[in-house]
């Protein structure tokens, strides 16, 4: 039986690296990537240049086959979907010219169909007319397996997409599907052009020129992009609303440095207007926002600080060399005790608290937002003399006094891997000391953001292949209606190399009841039973620790002084309302 360590002792570390953050923050503010000039000269009323600064850089602009949120940012600034839900959860229209509804005829009383009527005169930035057809063939090619998009769960009720007329578009529903405004709608709806990427509708996707320099219906267009570095925009000279909107001449996303100097930018320095993604500790945040330059928005939704347990060997591999494959199941994550022992050895509070402040909650809980499918069954605990109880009944002791325990031959051995990011790195050490103190041995890895979230089916490094034991990195439902993002731990959407490592189940969980559950939400009309049906997937998920939810976390974003007309939506990418940006 392992003897626990007094928790007065437990974060040594962490609170020395805090101290140390701060104190570096304060005092030693460094140097900020370059953004091009310097603020005397361009930061001047006579500047027209909107700077974004992305301390994770987009390496992707089609946003069907991105992974992560800095791509999904880059390319909302050209892309756009059929409409998308604002703060309120309200239907906001982009592309349609009205929101379907019984009464006008475009939502089927059945629950079987959709008709969005779409705006005309609609040009892509090229010239060519936007038309239904561009609708259909994105359908096309995003449910084209050949393909393997990367949005393709929004789209698994789909049945057929249809052109009525040059200007209506017609979605057919498998069978009674209740979210039917998830197709074509927030990051996941943009639209592509059919005359650009019909010649890449194969395997061939990810070779498309428009990758890189997309054609969209947006309000800018791509002049110039460097994967991993940077992307310029200048103006659509074909948007519908140019003359009504007072749209920058140039806008530049710059990528690199880390989420401190990000901050340090634009909230300290004030050399850009916007800064993406700012998790930084909280103190860090206000000491830099007290010099005036710009606020910290935060936004609280959907999305949640989550820990992926692997279901799976990532040690053992296949004959045709894959690692994570469902051939082998993981050496003792498979047994529940374990993850409850590992649920139970993670300090939520510390985390929340000392990390995130004002801008995280400690939770348990998947499900965050919508509040009507946020579950009041769940809890947590931090207990470890509990968690070390559990190994033992598991039967992990340590045999060989080496101080990891052992079963059968096998150490207690995990490879923790996450994004290269300050807050997540001492996250990493908090669940470390906790692990650590019940006897797993624990082994850090920290992966460059572009890499983590790239989704590159070649790279072995990213979220999607998951050749780790455990893996951390924030994410949730992009609609108000979470079907599609509960869907990722049904069976069949687990991420192997037969799909290219594109599905999102990326702990290859399977568990009949889940599915059975998940099946019953996707044809239930009743609003009030369908939200009963998701707390009970989310308790059910937390029953069977499937996945360790640590930080519902808002989304925080550093705003320059200068910058108005931001109002970030939950639902959409954080560029999603960039056309109303201005500089007063």
């Amino acid at each position: 039986m392992f003897k626990l360590p007094s928790r007065r002792f437990f974060l040594p570390l962490v609170l020395l690296s805090l101290f140390c953050s701060l104190t570096f923050a304060a005092c030693n503010p460094g140097q900020p990537p370059q953004t091009g000039g310097s603020p005397s000269t361009e930061q001047g009323t006579g500047d027209d240049t909107l700077r974004l600064l992305y301390w994770q850089a987009p390496t992707i602009l089609n946003p069907h086959l991105a992974s992560g949120f800095k791509d999904f940012d880059a390319a909302r600034i050209v892309y756009e979907p059929l409409a998308s839900y604002d703060s309120n959860d309200e239907l906001v229209l982009f592309l349609a010219a009205e929101v379907p509804t019984v009464e006008n005829g475009g939502l089927a009383a059945d629950g079987r169909s959709v008709t969005w009527k779409l705006k005309e005169n609609v040009q892509w930035s090229d010239g060519e007319p936007f038309t239904a057809e561009d609708v259909v063939f994105t359908y096309e090619y995003l449910s084209n397996p050949a393909v393997a998009a990367t949005s393709l769960e929004n789209y698994a009720t789909v049945e057929t997409v249809e052109a009525v007329d040059e200007h209506r578009v017609k979605i057919t529903f498998k069978e009674v599907t209740p979210g039917w405004s998830v197709p074509f709608t927030g990051q996941n709806g943009m639209i592509l052009p059919k005359h650009i990427f019909e010649g890449f509708n194969n395997e061939q996707a990810r070779e498309a020129p428009a990758n890189l320099m997309p054609v969209g219906t947006g309000p800018y267009q791509v002049v110039e992009f460097k994967p991993g570095d940077i992307v310029v925009y200048e103006q659509n000279p074909n948007f519908r609303d140019k003359e009504e909107k007072a749209l920058f001449s140039r806008v530049e996303l710059k990528g690199g440095g880390d989420a401190n100097s990000a901050a340090i930018a634009v909230l300290q320095t004030g050399d850009v207007d916007y800064a993406y993604n700012l998790q930084v500790e909280a103190n860090v945040l206000r000491q830099l926002e007290a010099a005036g330059q710009g606020r910290v928005v935060a936004t609280f939704g959907p999305y949640v600080e989550r820990i992926m347990v692997n279901f799976t060997d990532p040690n053992r591999a296949t004959a045709d060399g894959e690692r994570s494959s469902l051939e082998f199941p993981h050496p003792f994550f498979s047994d529940l005790k374990v993850r409850q022992a590992f649920n139970l050895a993670i300090d939520r509070d510390a985390i929340a608290d000392q990390l995130y402040g004002p801008t995280g909650r400690a939770t348990a809980q998947l499900l965050v937002s919508p509040t009507q499918f946020k579950s009041d069954q769940i809890s947590y605990e931090f207990n470890l003399e509990k968690a070390a109880q559990l190994l033992e009944e598991a039967g992990w002791s340590d045999t060989n006094g080496n101080g990891t325990r052992d079963k059968d031959g096998v150490e207690m051995r995990v490879l923790f891997q996450t994004s290269v990011n300050p807050v997540r790195q001492k996250t990493q050490e908090i669940v470390k000391q906790g692990l650590e103190q019940i006897g797993v041995g624990v082994e850090l890895k920290s992966i460059d953001a572009g890499i983590f979230f790239s989704g590159d089916p070649a790279s072995t490094d990213t979220i999607n292949a998951f050749y780790a034991d455990l893996q951390m990195f924030n994410t949730g439902n992009d609609s108000p209606d979470p079907g599609a993002h509960m869907k990722w731990w049904t069976c069949g959407e687990a991420s192997q190399k037969a799909n290219q490592w594109q599905r999102p189940n990326y702990a290859r969980y399977c568990n009949p009841e889940y599915d059975q559950l998940w099946q019953a939400s996707a044809t239930e009309l009743n609003p009030q039973q369908r939200a009963a049906l998701f707390r009970q997937m989310d308790e059910l998920l937390a029953a069977d620790v499937a996945v360790i939810p640590i930080v519902d976390r808002a989304n925080t974003n550093g705003v320059s002084n200068r910058l108005t007309g931001v109002e970030p939506s939950p639902w959409d990418s954080n560029t999603w309302d960039i056309m109303n940006w201005r500089r007063s």
